[in-house]
């Protein structure tokens, strides 16, 4: 969990900006529910969020906290497909004693979120630092703009912000769906506004598999990347360093495209933690992010990787083991290396150098080059060492030749 502090109350709007800001940089994996009756399946959701809560602390201050649904969330057993006079109900719980709800209704062509419900424990203390309430906390709104039609899926890929007394929750990444006539999302969508904005026009309920496109595919093969340098900081100081030329290969629809990641109009951002590490990018509409974990042998890797795009295309893999180093050193490969993510998803990495843990005063520490690198340094070594021995062969051979023609005379 992410904790952003402020002892003046007015930094709480600023705080509902930062987080229209943090909503495009929101990790893109997102956390999965379900709700049976039975073997009935009646609500399905995948979602991210990031919440944002002032609460009261001593002297009559007030502070602010960012917490995020974190992966562990999980479905509480209050949640029900509901009958003809309970509404049906998706109850998360998450934290110590944390909880968000969605309650729907519905009528003869629609169903929306009727209500959105977070309860928070205020007695939390690693959440809510010297909280002078330590009784729980409960809001509503029921001005949630989440509404689909009827056997589609309700889709938001964009950050979506509902606004409650003391708190905002940050949707984004989200796919749900209640009534739900089978026992998986619908074939059809209904997609929100935000995505439509970004994206080519589209009627507000369409198949899936033709609502959306994949990012434009170039006429000519892309150039190598360039690289960008970016970092992720916490108080103040920077936790997580990289430098990377990237270039994504995206299989989507029958359709292969490859394109760039370009640093010029890329936004990093993240968050860092004693043995866990996130670099999230955002170019344009293209959300990248990658995931280190630290073991207990104090080595680092790539755990994972996911992207999102307007267009649709969503892909990620949490079971990685790319771009292995020991804590306090980074990780190099200036050669181009493959990282493949899923079979339809890869990424072409250039002029590589990461660091997710243990940086010292904003630099990269002792690099361990990879394989590939070393392989590279070896082969000229090879050539020039063979080049060397056949030099020596010819010269030895010749000094032979010519001692045995200066024999071949004294013998005359």
């Amino acid at each position: 969990m992410a904790l952003l502090h402020s002892n003046k109350q007015l930094l709480f709007a600023g705080v509902a900006l930062l987080i229209s800001i943090l909503g495009c940089l929101t990790p893109v994996f997102a956390v999965a529910f379900e709700v049976k009756n039975g073997n009935n399946t009646c609500i399905m959701a995948e979602l991210s969020a990031n919440i944002s809560v002032k609460y009261a602390v001593a002297n009559k201050q007030m502070n602010t906290v960012l917490v995020a649904l974190p992966d562990s969330a999980t479905v509480d057993n209050s949640s029900t497909c509901g009958n003809d006079t309970v509404a049906p109900l998706l109850v998360v719980r998450f934290g110590d004693g944390h909880s968000l709800s969605l309650n729907f209704s519905r009528n003869a062509s629609d169903y929306q979120v009727d209500t959105l419900s977070v309860t928070l424990n205020l007695s939390d203390s690693a959440v809510f630092v010297n909280s002078s309430t330590k009784a729980p906390m409960t809001v509503s709104s029921s001005s949630t703009g989440i509404k689909a039609s009827l056997n589609t899926t309700y889709r938001c890929m964009s950050a979506t912000h509902v606004t409650l007394t003391d708190v905002n929750v940050t949707f984004s990444n989200m796919r749900v769906e209640a009534y739900l006539p089978a026992a998986n999302f619908s074939k059809e969508a209904t997609v929100c506004n935000a995505d439509i904005s970004t994206s080519t026009p589209a009627p507000k309920t369409t198949p899936v598999t033709t609502a959306t496109t994949a990012p434009p595919a170039p006429t000519t093969a892309p150039t190598n990347p360039t690289a960008g340098i970016y970092n992720v900081t916490k108080s103040n100081e920077t936790c997580l360093l990289a430098k990377m030329a990237l270039q994504l290969n995206i299989t989507y629809q029958n359709k292969t495209t490859v394109f760039n990641i370009n640093p010029l109009t890329t936004v990093a951002g993240g968050a860092c933690d004693t043995n866990s590490s996130t670099l999230i990018l955002r170019d344009g509409s293209t959300n990248l992010t990658f995931m280190f974990m630290l073991n207990d042998t104090k080595k680092f890797y790539l755990s994972g990787i996911a992207v999102a795009t307007s267009g649709g295309f969503i892909a990620d893999n949490k079971n990685l083991t790319y771009l292995r180093g020991t804590l306090g050193r980074s990780y190099m490969c200036s050669a181009e290396q493959t990282l493949t993510v899923t079979s339809v998803f890869s990424i072409n990495a250039f002029h590589l150098q990461v660091q997710p843990f243990g940086v010292s005063s904003g630099k990269f520490g002792t690099a361990e080059e990879c394989q590939l690198d070393e392989d590279n340094m070896l082969i000229p070594i090879i050539v020039g060492a063979a080049l060397a021995g056949l030099v020596l062969i010819v010269l030895i051979a010749y000094l032979i030749g010519r001692k045995r023609s200066h024999a071949g005379y004294q013998t005359i």
